[in-house]
């Protein structure tokens, strides 16, 4: 396995494998001394398990990770813990610990390691000091409002941190997290058990609350009907994602018009640029993160390109501007 990784990143002409490691205290050992621009990283190792080694590599020689295991695919906690403890992103292999089909994730591994090659690890930003988050105050207006958060790369922890700081009666909120079917509804588990609101994983005719988040269910593109209700589709992939942020905000937005907030948050491509034009059509606000406190800059800047976002913040400042626009 670990000589067709090596020959699959290799096979890229931007890519060299300047080591290799057998089991996760080797890999420590090997990223002090080699220090990679990035490090893939399997779950499932000899002496010391990926998770493990992960955490002091994290602490130790902090360096962008990308998760390569059978076990992203069949246990989400432990990819989410991964990316809980500094992990850029993920990749899954294909069924079998030991099989050539690995082959089959060649393009999305190149794709997600040349990404995590131009990312900010979150643990190599600047701590500051401070208490668990707390619900904010928020005095709701009247007229209804609706938010609606894209994010994909650093999506995941950069959610955990801002979801909890809403509180209870945030206005109905949407949200779609790129993410594969086995991970969207132990990730909305995770939200729930530390936030003031409710996130669930989203189901056809769920009704659009407030203190309610609803999650984009793993290869469903989630859409916003004229009755109030969220509906599923596997139409196509949109930019090579299913769900996709654009069918989400756009939908909303032509039901909700000037009630909308859309905020585009960390990842790598253009997703959500097209849903914030719509959002902007229709006299919605709009948000996108700013660079320095995003993993990868690549959504929130090409929204930003597009002449709609209203607002530019950092991470921890969405919630609050959020609010200020409801």
């Amino acid at each position: 396995m670990r000589k067709i990784v090596s020959d699959m990143l290799e096979s890229d002409p931007r890519i060299r494998v300047c080591g290799i490691a057998k089991n996760g205290i080797e890999a420590i050992e090997k990223v002090k001394e080699l220090k990679p621009d990035v490090v893939t990283l399997d779950v499932e190792m000899p002496r010391m398990d990926g998770l493990t080694a992960l955490g002091h590599i994290m602490k130790e020689c902090p360096v962008p990770v990308v998760m390569l295991s059978t076990l992203t695919q069949k246990g989400a906690d432990a990819t989410l813990t991964a990316l809980s403890r500094g992990a850029i992103d993920y990749v899954q292999k294909p069924s079998g610990a030991i099989s050539l089909d690995v082959k089959k994730v060649q393009r999305i591994l190149l794709e997600k390691v040349k990404a995590a090659a131009q990312s900010t690890p979150r643990t190599l930003m600047p701590k500051k000091k401070s208490a668990p988050a707390k619900p904010l105050k928020y005095t709701p207006s009247a007229g209804k409002k609706i938010i609606a958060i894209g994010t994909s790369t650093g999506g995941p922890a950069s959610l955990a941190e801002i979801i909890p700081q809403f509180p209870a009666d945030t206005p109905p909120m949407l949200i779609v997290q790129h993410m594969p079917a086995d991970f969207t509804a132990r990730f909305a588990e995770r939200l729930n058990d530390t936030s003031a609101i409710r996130v669930k994983e989203a189901s056809a005719g769920d009704k659009l609350e407030p203190g309610l988040a609803l999650l984009a269910p793993g290869d469903y593109h989630m859409t916003v009907g004229k009755d109030g209700k969220v509906h599923m589709n596997k139409n196509p992939k949109v930019h090579g994602v299913r769900p996709a942020v654009d069918p989400m905000m756009s939908t909303a937005s032509e039901v909700y018009k000037s009630k909308m907030i859309g905020v585009i948050m960390t990842g790598m491509g253009r997703d959500g640029a097209t849903g914030i034009e719509v959002i902007k059509k229709n006299n919605g606000a709009t948000i996108a993160q700013d660079e320095a406190s995003c993993v990868v800059y690549g959504m929130p800047q090409e929204a930003y390109k597009t002449g709609c976002v209203d607002r530019v913040v950092p991470l921890s400042k969405i919630p609050a501007e959020v609010l200020r626009k409801c």
